[in-house]
C-alpha cells in the first residue's frame, strides 16, 4: 500500500455508467445482462462461458482466482500499490463493474467507493459479496489506533490471518457453486487445494510463534494490518505509525512510539517494502532498534504471473520476515512451497 498518491477521480465527480450503455457500446458483448458473459480465450477452451468476477486488494483478487481457477476470468480493479483506504476508481472502471457478475469486496468500510459504483452500474444479474463482513459478526470488529471506535470502521486486515482467508475462499466457492453449478465440483476441489495451503501455512506460523518469547511477539509496522493476525497467534501490536487519519504521526506520537519500542525491547521494527518511512527509520535510530523496511499488507511479491505472486507468497513473505527478524525459527515457515498458488488473475498495477 503506497500513501500519499493520487486519488484518482473525486467522489463527488464519480461517473455512473448505466448496464444498458455499456451492452450499447460493447462491441462483441453477446452475454450482456445474463448471468454469465462469453469469453472465447482461456483453459475453458474456445466458446466456454465464463463468470466474469471484479475483486478489489490483490490478495482477494488471488483469493478468489485461487477458487475460481479455470471456470472463471478475474479483474483486480484496485492497483497494487495504491492505498485501498482512500482509493477513489476512475471513470473506466464503472464500465469493467458494469459487465462483472460477481464484484468481491473485502467489505468492513475498505474500499467504500468502489463498493458504491459497484451498486451504481451492476446489470441485471450482478451481486456485490462483501467477504469480511460475512466472515466475521459485529462482535468481533477489531477497533485500535488506526481504526478507533469513535470512526465508525473496524480494522478491515482479516486476510493477514490464515483462517480468515480460508474463510474467504469458502465464501467464494460457495457462491461460485451457486451461480455456476455445473462446475461445482471444480470450485469444490479449488477450496480444497486453497484450505489445504492455508491449514499448512497456520500451523507453520504456531510453530514459529512457539519459538519466540513473549518479548520477541511484539509488533510495530508502518500500517496498522496485523490486529487480526496478532490476536490469533497471541502476538502483542504495540504500535502503527499509520493513525487513523492516515497521515504521518504527529511530532509528539513519533517521540511516545520511540519511548514505547524503548520501553518494550523489541529487536525490531517494521516498515514497507513498497511505501519507504523515514519516520519508522527514525524512531528506529533514536529508539537504537533495527528498522526492516520489507513488509507488505497487499502488494503481493514479485508480479503478476510469478509463483509467489499471491496470497500464500504474500503471507509467507511477510510472517519469513518477522519471525525471523524478531529472533524466532522461520524454517517451517521458509519450507512452505509456493508454486502451486500462482493465479491468472488482471491485476492492475
Amino acid at each position: 500500500m503506497r500513501f500519499g498518491e493520487s486519488r484518482g477521480l473525486a467522489v463527488g465527480s464519480r461517473v455512473r455508467l448505466t448496464a444498458a450503455v455499456v451492452c450499447m457500446s460493447a462491441v462483441g458483448l453477446a452475454a450482456c445482462g445474463s448471468g454469465f458473459s462469453s469469453e472465447s480465450a482461456g483453459a475453458g477452451g474456445v466458446g466456454a462461458e465464463k463468470l466474469q468476477v471484479v475483486t478489489t486488494v490483490s490478495p482477494i483478487t488471488s483469493i478468489v482466482s485461487n477458487i475460481g481457477g479455470e471456470f472463471v476470468h478475474v479483474t483486480g480493479v484496485i492497483p497494487e500499490g495504491a492505498d485501498s483506504h482512500t482509493f477513489e476508481p476512475p471513470p473506466s472502471t464503472a464500465e469493467t463493474l458494469s459487465k462483472a457478475d460477481i464484484v468481491f469486496v473485502n467489505g468492513l468500510k475498505l474500499e467504500d467507493p468502489t463498493k458504491d459504483l459497484a451498486g451504481q452500474n451492476l446489470n441485471a444479474h450482478g451481486e456485490v459479496v462483501e467477504l469480511g463482513t460475512k466472515t466475521i459478526t459485529k462482535g468481533q470488529y477489531i477497533y485500535d489506533f488506526s481504526f478507533p471506535k469513535s470512526g465508525g470502521k473496524p480494522n478491515p486486515h482479516l486476510w493477514t490471518n490464515p483462517p480468515y482467508a480460508k474463510a474467504y475462499a469458502r465464501i467464494a466457492a460457495d457462491t461460485f457453486k451457486r451461480r455456476d453449478p455445473e462446475h461445482g465440483a471444480g470450485y469444490e476441489a479449488n477450496y480444497r487445494k486453497f484450505a489445504a495451503q492455508a491449514d499448512q501455512l497456520d500451523q507453520a506460523m504456531v510453530r514459529a510463534t512457539a519459538s519466540m518469547s513473549a518479548k520477541q511477539r511484539e509488533l510495530l509496522t508502518y500500517h496498522d494490518a496485523y490486529a487480526y493476525f496478532g490476536l490469533h497467534y497471541g502476538w502483542k501490536i504495540i504500535g502503527a505509525i499509520q493513525v487513523s487519519s492516515f497521515e504521518d504521526p504527529t511530532p509528539k506520537e513519533v517521540a511516545d512510539l520511540i519511548v514505547q519500542v524503548k520501553k518494550e525491547g523489541v529487536e525490531a521494527i517494521f516498515g514497507s517494502e513498497v511505501f519507504p518511512s523515514p519516520v519508522l527509520a527514525q524512531i528506529g535510530k533514536e529508539a537504537g532498534v533495527r528498522y526492516v523496511d520489507k513488509l507488505r499488507d497487499d502488494d503481493l511479491p514479485g508480479v503478476p504471473g510469478d509463483r509467489s505472486h499471491s496470497w500464500l507468497g504474500l503471507m509467507k513473505f511477510d510472517y519469513v520476515t518477522m519471525v525471523s527478524n524478531l529472533g524466532g525459527d522461520a524454517s517451517t515457515l521458509e519450507a512452505i512451497n509456493v508454486d502451486a498458488s500462482a493465479d491468472r488473475a488482471d491485476y492492475p498495477q
